[in-house]
């Protein structure tokens, strides 16, 4: 079962996501949240494992939240940003805040159900035009931005590289297995490694530090 927790300060939206998502199996709502604070205060009590969070709340808004919440600590949950502003800057501040996925609200039901199914296995849940900002952030000049990237990434090993440069390209562990003819248990291995080295939160972070140090001409 995989536990959910929602924090957004409209208890209409509240209210819907939780209809919707009781009604898909293998879901549960364990709590709700008006905001950041409460977030994470319920994410302590509840330990859910993954939050749909929005972005526009009182007290602490869900990019702040979502720091306090994955930042280096491998028991967070994993977050999904959720959010009417559909705009390609706050995709990025919230992949590097440790957002696990980025949907629309307006994202029909089946998607969102379905974002919170890939982030509970630990794969990004990006909705068409966050993917298509993150393809852009990759093809932006790149500035400094390239060679601080190659010197973090010089910190791993030549497999460790493989498997980050397989992520970029958004294979699944699965698929990084059959190229890289590795084993499940050791694509893992590598991932959490080379996460642990580089002090990045999730896979999405690892990828946009791989597209930084190779930027497309």
């Amino acid at each position: 079962m995989i536990r959910v927790l929602l924090a957004d300060d409209d208890p209409l939206v509240r209210t819907g996501l939780t209809m919707m998502l009781r009604g898909a199996d293998g879901i549960e709502v364990v709590a709700e949240a008006a905001d950041g604070a409460q977030a994470a205060a319920a994410v302590r009590e509840h330990k859910p494992d993954v939050v749909l969070m929005d972005i526009r709340m009182p007290v602490m808004d869900g990019l702040a939240a979502t720091r306090a919440l994955t930042r280096h600590d491998a028991r967070a949950p994993q977050v999904i940003v959720l959010t009417t502003f559909d705009e390609h800057r706050l995709v990025l501040e919230a992949m590097r805040s440790g957002a696990a996925g980025f949907l629309a609200k307006h994202a029909a039901p089946e998607d969102i159900v379905e974002a919170v199914r890939r982030a509970a296995r630990g794969e990004p849940a990006l909705s068409p035009s966050a993917a298509r900002a993150l393809i852009e952030h990759a093809a932006a000049g790149p500035g400094d931005r390239a060679e601080h990237a190659r010197q973090r990434l010089a910190l791993l090993t030549a497999r460790e590289r493989e498997v980050a440069e397989a992520v970029a390209e958004g294979l699944s562990n699965t698929d990084i297995g059959a190229r890289l003819h590795l084993s499940l248990g050791t694509v893992k291995a590598h991932l959490s490694s080379a996460l642990t080295k580089l002090r990045l939160d999730n896979r999405v972070q690892l990828a946009l530090l791989t597209h930084d140090a190779n930027p497309r001409p």
